[in-house]
């Protein structure tokens, strides 16, 4: 198999699969897995593929963004330990900005118990925040199709109204120079709005966002605290806690 056509099929596999090991690799190609490493090394060199532990993944689109109903069906897990974290560094009468997310609405059930004040722009986060009895205010702003989040200049300045002891946020990538991004300009605004009105900022990824770029730039690493879990890759991990600080949520 000619060069070219090896790249071809490295990216054929890992449009039909989210994940792909070098062994996979190696049988789809026909060839070494010392060449399948050097291809791979190329390609994420080119940003078409993410290396990962014994693999890779096609890297995302800068304006891609998943719907609530795909996030929600991937990593819960993973998901839900993060959250339980983010949940325990909550104190009784902190007021909180919890962004809209698939992660940040799994912290609503371990906060039933605290005695706090949430601010969301989640329209999925409202009836569960009421459900378990929690003080909630809700921002203005525009209803995002698909991920259900209030966006743009209204939000970002009902925002300004409050402040709080903690904001809890989801990212969709986080880069060592790119910092913290997420594909909608709009939401990025409301989210760098948070940051700048909290005390503790909070970002809370799970493992696959890391060494990924979206298109809109939210914040340096250096302005918010990252949870996430022990699947994060360990190179990955120690470059980023040369900028900030991390916790690895064990699962």
């Amino acid at each position: 198999m000619l060069h070219v056509e090896r790249r071809e099929a490295i990216l054929n596999v890992l449009k039909s699969q989210e994940v792909a090991s070098v062994q996979e690799l190696v049988t789809a190609t026909g060839a070494s897995e010392s060449t399948i490493r050097r291809d791979l090394t190329e390609l994420e060199s080119e940003h078409f593929i993410k290396r990962l532990h014994g693999g890779a993944s096609l890297s995302k689109r800068k304006l891609e963004e998943p719907s609530i109903a795909e996030k929600q069906s991937i990593r819960q897990t993973e998901k839900r330990g993060i959250a339980e974290w983010a949940a325990s560094l909550v104190n009784d009468k902190d007021c909180l900005f919890m962004d809209a997310g698939t992660t940040t609405v799994e912290m609503i059930p371990f906060l039933a118990q605290k005695e706090v004040v949430v601010v969301t722009n989640g329209i999925p986060h409202v009836p569960l925040l009421l459900e378990h009895g929690i003080q909630t205010y809700v921002t203005g702003g525009k209803a995002k199709p698909g991920t259900s989040a209030l966006t743009g200049e209204k939000a970002a300045s009902s925002l300004k109204e409050f402040r709080f002891d903690a904001c809890f946020l989801g990212i969709n990538g986080m880069d060592v120079e790119s910092g913290f991004t997420t594909p909608d300009p709009e939401e990025a605004h409301v989210k760098k709005t948070a940051l700048t009105l909290s005390t503790r900022p909070y970002i809370l990824a799970d493992h696959s966002k890391t060494a990924e770029v979206a298109f809109a730039s939210v914040a340096s690493l250096e302005e918010a605290n990252i949870i996430t879990s022990e699947q994060i890759e360990l190179e990955q991990l120690e470059m980023l806690r040369q900028r900030t600080e991390v916790k690895v949520v064990k699962q």
